[in-house]
């Protein structure tokens, strides 16, 4: 499959389900699986990143596939294995970073990134597959998620009937746990201002406004909701669509920029990775 089709297959979907009212990233949730809901290569054992985490989170949960795993036609043979017939494959994007001269003479190199697409399997679509043990699913209690947050050490105030985050002030502020309708919104809530938080110009610097001009502020909505949901799979947080009065915004960034989805899911790919890191370097460290 071409880039520009797989642009407008994934962004026509995402806005077929924001038309009625639904975020793709939050439907793993619908299917009421708790845990284990990141997709992974079967093989190598890595989580799939950006815009790739909603397009198999879509497949999974309209084919009702009762697996995360998924791999290539390729990655099955090795294994005995094999493609059942008659199945379709997903098409996810690939991307690889390039080093570049200009010329041989050129001492100065830039990094480009190559995009390509190619076909994964979920591992229910394969035959012959070694039976093996399943993975351990991480139940983690409201404490963990919290200590997540924690680990952060961002400033965060409780008061009010809103949740945002100040840029000038570096705060982010949130109503009390209990004005939530339960404490798992109330951690989505803190996630998604959070990811906010992650952009700041000290942090990744999350500039938008090159990209996407005066629906930058709708991108980067779209951003934090993202990652927010990517962050509450990894802590198997309940998702829900939190901020349903930018549906009509996303939509029609969507419609008129095919790639903005995948501009945003990489943006929150990144800060959710950011966001990991002050915790996991606390294990590393224990």
């Amino acid at each position: 499959m071409k880039l520009q089709e797989l642009y407008a297959q994934v962004t026509s979907t995402i806005i077929k389900d924001l038309e009625g009212g639904v975020a793709t990233w939050v439907k793993p949730w619908k299917s009421g699986a708790k845990g284990g809901i990141m997709p992974y290569n079967a093989v190598t054992g890595r989580q799939y990143r950006g815009i790739n985490i909603p397009i198999l989170w879509h497949a999974r949960q309209t084919k009702e596939y009762p697996t995360a795993g998924w791999l290539t036609y390729k990655q099955a043979l090795p294994l005995d294995a094999h493609v059942r017939k008659g199945e379709v494959g997903t098409a996810v994007v690939f991307t690889r970073q390039l080093t570049i001269r200009e010329s041989k003479e050129d001492d100065d190199e830039r990094c480009i990134s190559m995009l390509k697409t190619y076909t994964v399997f979920n591992e229910a679509q394969i035959e012959g597959l070694p039976k093996t043990p399943q993975a351990e699913l991480l139940e983690y209690a409201d404490e963990d998620a919290l200590a997540f947050i924690n680990a952060t050490q961002a400033r965060i105030n409780h008061g009010g009937d809103r949740a945002y985050y100040v840029p000038h002030l570096d705060l982010v502020w949130l109503p009390s746990p209990t004005a939530f309708e339960s404490y798992e919104h109330y951690l989505a809530t803190a996630l998604h201002e959070l990811a906010h938080w992650s952009g700041a110009k000290h942090r990744l610097d999350r500039q938008l406004n090159n990209r996407f001009g005066t629906k930058a502020y709708a991108a980067e909505e779209l951003v934090a909701e993202l990652s927010a949901a990517f962050l509450c799979a990894h802590l198997n947080i309940e998702g829900k669509l939190r901020h349903t009065e930018y549906i009509a915004n996303w939509l029609e960034l969507l419609r008129e920029d095919p790639r903005a989805i995948f501009t945003a899911a990489s943006k929150a790919s990144q800060a959710a990775d950011f966001l990991r890191s002050f915790s996991e370097a606390k294990e590393e460290a224990a």
